[in-house]
């Protein structure tokens, strides 16, 4: 089989440039907004638009119901059964656009500045998910024949714990087999620098109530009586670390193991603290005591405050002692940690440590286990070798501190060999007001998915 060169490549893309662009627009404009019931049927009408899109660049296509947002499956199988089998993830819903009045645009009319693309998911993971799309549509025209098969898999649900898109994954294991998968939702570590990330971190997440009186009372009349849960719950989350910031919840780092010597040596573990300082206006860092940036961020679990509030919070003072006050943590876990198993030795804790008689009530949100995988696998070296065709710089391996989590269960569902892949950055972003792409990163992403298809066709 012949190979497709990145000059047939970039030929095809400028001269079908107006038309893909058109398309992007399209897909993004759509609120698919999966955490939020009120667009449920807009993200409803992306997957009707991507299913149909499929179908027009050559592939067989269908939705797949689940008991929340349908998955879009897309197939290419005249290869037969006994040839290697791609299986292409991505997701099209995107996060709330919440504070609007900080875009500086509409985030679903999408606009060009400065060569980028502003819009919500413009990057993650609706840019990443077109530019391979497009990328297929390039394959399957340029290509006389080849000797795989291909799948795509795009789920509605990735921003919303993906509880429905996991329940329909062991009934479509028979239609999700395949030999490599790319998961097509990670950054580089800038514009220039080729990357695939070998892991992701875990996840878990718990709501906490903590409760004293049954209404809400005056601080006046009630102050230097009533325990204020307010003051409770911060004391007791504030207490959850030790001075040199280790988690102090009993058994947190049981499971915990370090990455074998060989496996760290290959890895990327360069951070440029100038840069993220310029990029993000931090100024304080924490990294976990006796270990770098880096492997605090990749490699170590964390425990995260993500939001806490009671009482009154509007303007001027309302001098209440609340009955009740809320936080929402989460934790970032590592291979061999039990999301649930964590969940519970957190809520244990608060409520061992709870001043007498205040009531802490734990719900537990959504977990996800640690994933990384194999080093060197023909999927890696294949991605491996495209980027470097592709940017013309040997490619880096990287970890990641965050999670997709349904990355694990779609491994145990389709039993492939993984590589995670992307050309997002740090800076784009994404889950903020004016999320970003630039659109030569998404050019070099389409010639990135173009030279994997291409590698493979002559294997």
């Amino acid at each position: 089989m012949s190979s497709i060169s990145p000059e047939q490549l970039k030929k095809w893309h400028k001269e079908h440039y107006d038309q893909t662009l058109k398309d992007f627009f399209t897909f993004l404009s759509f609120p698919s907004i999966s955490t939020d019931p009120n667009y449920e049927q807009d993200s409803r009408r992306t997957a009707d638009w991507l299913c149909n899109f499929m179908k027009s660049i050559g592939l067989e296509a269908t939705l797949w119901e689940t008991p929340g947002l349908p998955v879009v499956f897309g197939t290419h199988l005249k290869a037969g059964k006994d040839r290697p089998t791609l299986l292409i993830y991505h997701h099209y819903d995107v996060q709330p656009v919440d504070p609007l009045d900080l875009w500086k645009s509409d985030p679903f009319k999408p606009v060009i500045k400065n060569n980028q693309v502003f819009a919500r998911g413009a990057v993650d993971n609706k840019g990443q998910c077109f530019y391979s799309l497009t990328a297929l549509k390039a394959f399957l025209e340029l290509s006389k024949e080849f000797n795989f098969n291909i799948k795509v898999f795009i789920e509605g649900e990735e921003e919303s714990g993906g509880r429905g898109t996991a329940a329909i994954l062991k009934q479509k294991e028979a239609e999700l087999k395949a030999d490599h998968l790319l998961i097509v939702d990670f950054d580089i570590p800038n514009a220039t620098t080729p990357a695939i990330t070998l892991g992701m971190r875990g996840l878990v997440g718990l709501n906490i109530e903590c409760s004293n009186s049954s209404i809400d009372l005056h601080s006046g009349v009630h102050g230097g009586i009533a325990l204020n849960p307010n003051r409770a719950l911060v004391t007791l989350l504030a207490g959850m670390w030790d001075k040199n910031g280790k988690v102090k919840i009993p058994h947190f780092y049981d499971d915990v193991r370090p990455l074998p010597q060989e496996h760290l040596s290959r890895v990327d573990m360069s951070f440029d603290v100038e840069q993220y300082k310029k990029s993000f206006g931090v100024k304080a860092f924490c990294p976990e005591d006796g270990f770098s940036i880096k492997e605090s961020n990749w490699l170590r679990p964390t425990l995260e405050i993500n939001g806490m509030w009671g009482g009154y919070t509007g303007i001027g003072f309302k001098t209440v002692i609340p009955a009740k006050a809320y936080a929402k943590i989460s934790c970032r876990l590592v291979p061999d940690q039990d999301p649930e198993k964590i969940a519970k030795a957190i809520a244990e804790y608060l409520k061992s440590e709870a001043p007498k008689d205040i009531e802490i009530k734990a719900e537990l949100h959504h977990g996800a286990i640690a994933y990384r995988s194999a080093f060197d696998s023909f999927i890696v070296k294949t991605a491996a070798l495209a980027y470097e065709e592709i940017f013309g710089k040997p490619c880096k391996y990287l970890f990641c501190g965050a999670s997709v989590p349904i990355v694990v269960d779609l491994v145990r569902a389709s039993k492939a060999e993984v590589a995670m892949i992307g050309v997002g950055l740090a800076d784009d972003d994404i889950h903020a007001p004016n999320e970003h792409f630039g659109l030569d990163r998404f050019e070099l992403g389409y010639l990135t998915i173009g030279k994997i298809l291409s590698r493979l066709s002559t294997i």
